[in-house]
């Protein structure tokens, strides 16, 4: 049962992870297992990554309603690449059940360095708007759909950071129609990664709760956010890449001396 404390951090981490979700497709499902974990105060790793795949792909699917009145959701693209993913997903989510918790942070954190290095490393042009899936590129979608999927089912995480340059390379959309796009497979995703660990008992469903409603708020003012700055989202990756570096770097301090003692 969660305190008022533990409450009030979750509905805040929801709303942070949401804000993310909404703004730049991603980014803040990297940070919900660290937050339930060190913030909230999950005690089990296995717990907080089935939780937080629950809550992600339900705060992505707020955000995904609000780009699909926008506009900016390519459901064709969107659809080959989260039903691709969604294999994926369950592979990953399966060998990651199996896998030592501590050690599953710590791999983590470092993946966690990995996207902020990409994230401060990418540079999208202004992509094709015409953009769609057709017979001489699904099979290139579905390749990345797939191996986004393995990845966001193992360490239980939305993949928002590799679905969209995913989504870019494998069709040359625009960023902002690969954010949009981007919310199908992340709620997907999340989704079949929570079924397979909720078969294991490893989902707090109150929590989930408290922390969707959050992400609820969040995801709402990230994505109205999100038009009016789609031009100047290098500006705002920079600065959630050096929190993604802090987190890392917090993580791998706390999983590290877990591992040695």
């Amino acid at each position: 049962m969660l305190d008022l404390v533990q409450s009030s951090f979750a509905i805040a981490s929801g709303a942070l992870v949401g804000f993310s979700l909404g703004l730049i497709g991603g980014g803040g499902s990297i940070l919900a297992v660290p937050l339930m974990v060190y913030l909230v105060g999950v005690p089990s790793p296995h717990v907080a990554i089935g939780t937080s795949a629950f809550a992600v792909a339900v705060n992505a699917g707020t955000g995904l309603i609000n780009h699909a009145r926008g506009g900016t959701v390519k459901w064709r693209c969107a659809g080959v690449y989260a039903l691709a993913g969604v294999f994926g997903a369950f592979a990953g989510s399966t060998v990651g059940k199996a896998f030592d918790g501590q050690k599953l942070l710590f791999l983590f954190a470092l993946v966690m360095v990995t996207i902020g290095v990409m994230m401060l490393r990418s540079r999208y042009g202004p992509g094709n708007p015409e953009a769609e899936c057709d017979i001489e590129n699904v099979p290139k979608v579905a390749g990345y759909g797939f191996g986004t999927g393995v990845f966001s089912g193992f360490f239980g995480i939305g993949g928002g950071f590799l679905i969209v340059p995913g989504l870019i390379a494998s069709t040359g959309m625009p960023i902002i129609n690969a954010v949009g796009s981007s919310l199908v497979a992340v709620t997907a995703f999340g989704l079949t990664t929570a079924v397979n660990y909720a078969f294991s008992g490893l989902v707090d469903w109150l929590l989930a709760i408290t922390f969707i409603a959050g992400g609820i708020v969040g995801g709402f003012f990230g994505t109205r956010l999100a038009t009016h700055l789609s031009k100047r989202q290098g500006i705002l990756t920079r600065v959630f890449a050096g929190l993604v570096f802090a987190v890392a770097g917090y993580m791998l301090w706390k999983s590290g001396a877990a591992l040695v003692a």
